[in-house]
Order: structure tokens, then C-alpha cells, then sequence
């Protein structure tokens, strides 16, 4: 796990464990470049976990694929970072786990964690490719805004329903239809509570984006000088 400005563990750095203390990965440096580093390198002194495939090559082969591509320099946030790469020596394919549960992808949604994901890019890479990064993911962010608002907003409208449900069921005195409805209630009121979480959540996430993308804009300036 990668911090953040300040916060501990907030995304996923992947690599291939080589069994020989070393691991190559996409190593973060003025170019992103896959690289093969110590383990100790890789970990930043933070702890490590094994990621589990249900199919995946033999270790001989998931080196040998690593070791093919160190030296590229064609990190992209959105379809070849480093979680890409390592899924696609374990297993054959280029996915992101991270990116599918952000939601961060082509004509994905924009979720709650993903400015850390959009921060390394604009760190690794070249300032235009990661201002164009900023502008897709602040597009993903308005569109899961939406959504989540809509689910907000039904979360709400669905607790207040079965609100009046228990209020009726009692009047006409079945207490067991109104411990039901109550259920139902709380049910709802927890959705809508966990919605309203992601959207404070987008809100801190458009915050930090927009603090990368004046960076990333300095910096063209001051590469344009």
C-alpha cells in the first residue's frame, strides 16, 4: 500500500516478486520505467501482500514475462499502469482491480480513491498526458456525482416509505409488520449513509485533483521556459 498526502494506505502499488529478493515493477522515477529493484525498494519500508489468481502461469514463465518489458516507459494511468503489468505477467491479462472498484477507466465513473492513482501519473509522466488524466478523471467524478446522487436521493425516498409503512402497521396494530418495515427502514438509511460517504469522498477527490492539476500546469510552464 501507497500513502498519499499524509495518509497511510490509500492505493495499491503492484509488482512481481522475482524469489531472489529482487521485484520488477513500474518504478516511479522522472519517467516511470519497469524496473527490477530490491524488495526493499519496492516496499518503502510498508508491509507486503501476496495477491492470489485462481489461474495464473508458473513462476518460471510470470519471470521470464516480467523481465521481457524492463526498460518500458509506457506508463498510463488508465491502461497500463503498474497493476496492468504485473496482472499481465501473473495471468496473461492486462486488468486493474483498482481501477474496476474506483471505477476509473474508459467511460468509467470516478470513485473514492482513485486521486492518489491520478497523482503518480502526474508525478511519473510527461505534465500534457497527466493534465489530459485530470481532465478524464474530473468527467468520471461529475458522472459518478450523478449517480450517486440519484442513489442518495431513492435511498432516502425508500427509508421515508417504510418510515410511514411502520407508522401505519402500528396504527392498525401489527407490531410484527412494523418491526419488519423498521428493518427496512434502517436498511435504507445505511444505503443512503454510505452513499453520502462516497460523495463527501468524490468531493475531497475533486479537491485533490485540482491541487495535481496546478502542479502538473506549473510544471509545463516551467518546462515551457
Amino acid at each position: 500500500m501507497r500513502p498519499f498526502a499524509g495518509l497511510a494506505g490509500v492505493y495499491e502499488h503492484h509488482g512481481i516478486d522475482c524469489g531472489d529478493g529482487t521485484v520488477i515493477h513500474y518504478r516511479k522515477t522522472d519517467v516511470a520505467t519497469i524496473s527490477r529493484t530490491s524488495l526493499a525498494a519496492f516496499a518503502q519500508g510498508n508491509r507486503i501482500f501476496v495477491k492470489q489468481f485462481p489461474v495464473a502461469f508458473i513462476p518460471d514463465i510470470v519471470v521470464q514475462r516480467a523481465e521481457s518489458r524492463i526498460g518500458e516507459q509506457q506508463y498510463n494511468l488508465i491502461a497500463n499502469n503498474c497493476e496492468h503489468f504485473a496482472t499481465w505477467c501473473k495471468a496473461g491479462r492486462s486488468d486493474c482491480e483498482q481501477l474496476t472498484q474506483f471505477g476509473l477507466g474508459v467511460g468509467g465513473v470516478g470513485a473514492a480513491a482513485s486521486p492518489p492513482l491520478i497523482a503518480e501519473a502526474a508525478e511519473a509522466g510527461d505534465p500534457i498526458a497527466a493534465l489530459a488524466l485530470f481532465d478524464q478523471a474530473t468527467h468520471n467524478i461529475a458522472v459518478a456525482r450523478s449517480h450517486l446522487q440519484l442513489q442518495y436521493h431513492q435511498a432516502q425516498a425508500d427509508m421515508n416509505t417504510w418510515h410511514r409503512v411502520a407508522q401505519l402497521a402500528l396504527k392498525g396494530q401489527r407490531e410484527d409488520l412494523a418491526r419488519a418495515a423498521l428493518q427496512r427502514k434502517v436498511t435504507h438509511k445505511r444505503a443512503a449513509a454510505d452513499v453520502r460517504k462516497q460523495l463527501d469522498q468524490l468531493e475531497v477527490m475533486q479537491q485533490s485533483l485540482d491541487r495535481n492539476r496546478l502542479t502538473a500546469q506549473r510544471r509545463l510552464s516551467v518546462r515551457a521556459v
